[in-house]
């Protein structure tokens, strides 16, 4: 009965999720103009979902068929509920993104509290929807298979794969919106950002959902599902620990989440911080008494997870807070030009590597040497055990960004504006910290499931004076440059289509920028639509299908060259751009906030430029490298009898 207590804790935290969706889709919604923005916002969501479900379709179901070819029909049923349960995280966080988003710039008129009461519990459903669907899933299918974990590794591989494609198709789809409409609206035609007579402006706040409310679950949900599968696989029989551990979590997290709805004092980043310490807190004391059932020094290993989290957390936000000095100078050297931000911006993300690979570093030392890889594996459970507050924290983001754009083209006052803006500065930051969290157990995660695939394959040693392994170390750190190189080039391809357009309606349609005639919102939708979908494709087929080749035209040692290379250069590259692209932006934000001339000066201009710049940095690249280095992991170890 080891997924017993999995399986409860999992039913509560979806228990929770549809209460706290339930409760914030009572709020009445009493503005006319806000309502319909808020439809035009909805429509264009969930219009994206399913034509980007319906691509996802046809490939899970070809995987599924290659799975039961090549190796068995049980692993391809547990790589389609994978896939199926991806998809569902996501998408009910979308339906309660889209319902909050409303909800919040109302409630935004009464204050900050009760605006980010309801913008918090938005993101909530989110995070406990992909820790109930995730661990109640791995549980059941565990206890369907008689605890066979080389086939719940389906599972993990269905939800890497379809993480892929949400992420990278959501970031190409929201930042093409998002520059083309900062170019031409903040920087050519000077107008406020969610200006109404925008004709991006629409597409933009679509984005902020399929991009970092629907993207970013399916990617949080196949990190905390890889975390679980690695340390099943590395350790059978301590399988009733990983599963009081996953428990442990939940209920850890559902505590963060309460602690966010009641504690009444500080404000928005306060609060969400006290929920995310008290969250850790209290897996750090149920991993004690979990461990010393079994082997106290477990604890360490966990305790060094979990840690690391926290410090890489901070660290994060000292890097790209406005709180702190990095965002500040970035803000100050943008008084000589965009060039100077763009390289101040740039140095912040190379320099905010040092510390969290350093953390990472010793995490895997620590948990190693306590016990052995499956330590590291728990320590990548205990960093995502209570993922579900921090998605929560994270989620929160786009929904008052959301409100802001909402509140702005309904012509609310500028102190509901104000409202939002403050919650928005606070979504920017706990969203960098939340990227950072997911790369720092990738990780972890990924050197589990190498240590995994290296077992599978018998490989008892990496020599790195074979040829093949350091063809495939080079060709694996290649990989990450290739990815980003493909997904930038997406964004920049899709954002110049949308500046055209925008271009187009202003200089044929003067009348949108009299206030006389609206754009045409849905051209610029359609077009983000049609870029993400259609390159998303190539990606996908990289992750996938490099770690196939190399597997079998060069061996099974040169794809454990491809995995460490992947890993080495990945982790640092991902970091870097999350958190000067989180740097660039909030830069931007404390410009807008009056400094250094404020909104319309040169400053800003140049600020904006910078923004534009890490959009695709922080939102699509970088987050996306982290599923990059995982899904290969979970390739190689799922398709390891290819290799023998």
């Amino acid at each position: 009965m080891d997924f017993l207590p999995v399986i409860l804790a999992a039913l509560l935290s979806l228990a929770l999720a549809a209460g706290l969706y339930w409760k914030n889709a009572s709020i009445r919604e009493d503005n006319a103009r806000m309502s319909e923005i808020a439809g035009f916002i909805r429509q264009g969501a969930m219009a994206y979902l399913r034509r980007q479900y319906s691509v996802m379709a046809v490939f899970a179901a070809a995987m599924a068929v290659l799975l039961g070819f090549v190796l068995n029909v049980e692993t391809a049923v547990c790589f389609l509920f994978g896939a199926l349960f991806s998809v569902l995280s996501g998408f009910f966080g979308m339906i309660s993104a889209t319902k909050a988003n409303v909800r919040t710039a109302q409630m935004a008129r009464l204050g900050e509290k009760p605006a980010l009461q309801v913008a918090f519990s938005g993101g909530a459903v989110l995070g406990l929807s992909v820790v109930g669907l995730g661990a109640a899933g791995i549980a059941v299918l565990y206890l369907i298979f008689g605890g066979n974990i080389d086939t719940v590794t389906g599972f993990s591989l269905g939800a890497s794969s379809i993480a892929l494609f949400a992420r990278v198709g959501g970031g190409i789809y929201t930042k093409a919106a998002d520059v083309g409409a900062d170019l031409v609206g903040k920087v050519e035609a000077g107008i406020p950002e969610d200006d109404p007579r925008n004709p991006a402006v629409i597409g933009d706040n679509v984005g902020d959902n399929v991009g970092d409310v629907a993207g970013m679950g399916a990617d949080l949900f196949e990190s905390y599902v890889g975390a679980i599968v690695s340390a099943l696989l590395l350790s059978a029989q301590n399988a009733s620990l990983t599963f009081g551990l996953v428990a442990a979590g939940i209920l850890s997290g559902l505590l963060g989440v309460l602690v966010v709805k009641f504690v009444r004092v500080g404000g928005a980043h306060t609060v969400m911080k006290a929920g995310t310490y008290a969250s850790s807190a209290v897996m750090l004391a149920a991993s004690y008494f979990l461990c010393r059932a079994v082997d106290v020094r477990l604890f360490w290993a966990i305790c060094a997870g979990i840690l690391s989290g926290v410090a890489i957390g901070f660290i994060t936000e000292v890097y790209t807070s406005s709180d702190f000095s990095m965002v500040r100078d970035i803000a100050r050297q943008s008084e000589t030009g965009a060039a100077t931000t763009i390289l101040s911006g740039y140095a912040v993300g190379l320099r905010s590597t040092v510390a969290p690979v350093l953390i990472i570093a010793a995490a895997v030392v620590i948990s190693a040497r306590v016990a052995g890889l499956y330590g590291v594996a728990l320590a990548a459970v205990g960093m995502l055990a209570t993922v579900g507050m921090t998605i929560a924290v994270d989620a929160y983001g786009p929904i008052a960004d959301n409100a802001g754009g909402i509140a702005q083209m309904s012509d609310m006052p500028p102190s509901v504006r104000a409202v939002t803006d403050g919650l928005d500065s606070v979504g920017n930051t706990t969203a960098a910290i939340g990227k950072g969290f997911s790369i720092g157990s990738a990780a972890l995660t990924a050197l589990a499931l190498f240590n995994s695939y290296a077992d599978k394959v018998q490989l008892e040693m990496v020599n790195v004076l074979d040829a093949s392994v350091i063809a495939g170390v080079l060709i694996g750190g290649m990989l990450s440059f290739l990815f980003c190189a493909q997904t930038t080039s997406s964004v920049s391809k899709a954002a110049q289509k949308m500046v055209d357009e925008v271009r187009r309606q202003f200089r044929e349609h003067p009348g949108i920028m009299l206030g006389t005639e609206m754009p045409d919102y849905s051209r610029c939708v359609d077009i983000s639509t049609r870029a993400s979908l259609r390159e998303m494709i190539l990606p996908g087929v990289v992750a996938i299908g490099a770690p196939l080749l190399i597997g079998v035209l060069l061996g099974k040692a040169a794809l454990a060259g491809l995995l460490v290379g992947a890993t080495v250069v990945g982790v640092p590259m991902a970091i870097m751009m999350s958190n000067a692209g989180g740097a660039w932006d909030n830069a931007k934000k404390y410009i807008e906030s009056g400094t250094h001339g404020g909104k319309g000066s040169d400053a800003h201009k140049a600020a904006v430029t910078g923004d534009t710049v890490g959009d695709p940095f922080k939102d699509t690249s970088g987050p996306a490298l982290n599923i990059l280095i995982k899904l290969m992991s979970i390739v190689a170890l799922v398709f390891a009898p290819l290799f023998m």
